[in-house]
């Protein structure tokens, strides 16, 4: 079971909005990398400055992509670095006042970039801050906690709700979000089977997807002021268990991470699973712990943690021919990613 390991597992990468640039966040020195994007990987940025501690956990730009955030292990648990497409990484930002309590595993910023979150492995396992080019005042934690680990957080593009992955039943949280959490929203009728990763929200907001260990491995929601029906499962399902989701910005796609070959799928989506579409040619040669679209849905990137730990395929209604491979490698796993 994926969850027996989480302990090695990260997340993270983030492409830069216009100048794109990507971003790797694992387990080897420096702990992040980020490279320009053009159709493929160019050189790799210098490392920053003030160094990553170990290990590289998870990664989220801001929506201008003026600023990338890494969760780590140890404290602070969070680093936030100043981000230029042209000159790369710049000065670290203050630490928050107060400090998450422990790993933080996944990490996202609204689509305003007002508010940035983490979920982590202690209670209170799911924080949220104002960001306005630092940390302000940590708001207070939801009235009702999450009963376990934080795994993954994901805001609604609509920036009005925000969800968590978690190891605890119900394995799948979300909370109102306005400047800081409002009240849970009710479980889903039908509940993921076990143990919870990353969350997606469509970038329409009215869907919401969530992977897991045990079949179905990924399960999607209606969403519309609260939890839906769940839709039917895929005709085929993943191999094993799912990692992380992300869907094209036209809703028109879902893929997945998986934790066992073919390590990616993907599947067209109309009000429900389509038939999923072929393999890449060249798949990743280890479990897959992230997946992310382009923003302009034309690329489809793969984080891994096997050799050559990302991997990067043109997206046309299906996997084109898998790009080069940066000239330098992450040099250890890499896990979960997000273009924006």
């Amino acid at each position: 079971m994926l969850n027996t390991i989480f302990g090695t597992l990260s997340s993270g990468v983030a492409p830069v909005v216009g100048s794109n640039a990507i971003a790797v966040a694992g387990f080897g020195s420096p702990y992040i990398n980020a490279y320009p994007w053009s159709s493929g990987f160019g050189t790799k940025y210098s490392d920053p400055a003030t160094s990553v501690p170990p290990v590289g956990r998870g990664v989220a730009f801001t929506p201008t992509s003026n600023a990338i955030a890494v969760g780590h292990d140890g404290s602070p648990y969070v680093a936030v670095y100043a981000f230029n497409s042209t000159t790369g990484f710049g000065s670290k930002y203050a630490n928050a006042a107060t400090l998450i309590t422990g790993r933080a595993f996944s990490i996202d910023f609204t689509n305003d970039g007002n508010n940035i979150a983490m979920a982590h492995e202690n209670s209170p396992y799911m924080s949220a801050y104002p960001w306005s080019s630092g940390f302000g005042t940590k708001y207070s934690n939801p009235a009702t906690l999450p009963s376990g680990q934080g795994n993954g957080v994901d805001f609604r593009k609509q920036g009005d709700v925000i969800a968590l992955g978690n190891a605890s039943s119900p394995y799948i949280l979300a909370y109102a979000f306005s400047s800081g959490f409002g009240t849970k929203y009710s479980d889903p009728a039908t509940l993921p089977p076990d143990y919870s990763y990353i969350p997606a929200f469509s970038d329409a907001g009215d869907l919401l997807a969530i992977g897991h260990d045990s079949s179905p491995r990924m399960t999607v929601y209606a969403w519309s002021s609260g939890f839906g029906s769940k839709y039917s499962n895929p005709a085929t399902l993943p191999s094993a268990a799912v990692y992380d989701i992300d869907w094209t910005s036209t809703g028109n796609a879902i893929a997945a991470s998986v934790f066992g070959s073919p390590y990616v799928v993907a599947y067209p989506w109309s009000s429900g699973f389509g038939t999923k579409y072929s393999d890449p040619a060249s798949t990743p040669s280890g479990n897959g712990f992230g997946v992310s679209f382009a923003s302009d849905d034309a690329n489809i990137a793969v984080a891994s943690d096997a050799s050559p730990f990302i991997l990067a395929y043109p997206w046309s209604s299906g996997f084109g021919t898998k790009y080069a491979d940066p000239a330098t490698l992450p040099t250890a796993n890499a896990r979960s990613m997000s273009f924006n």
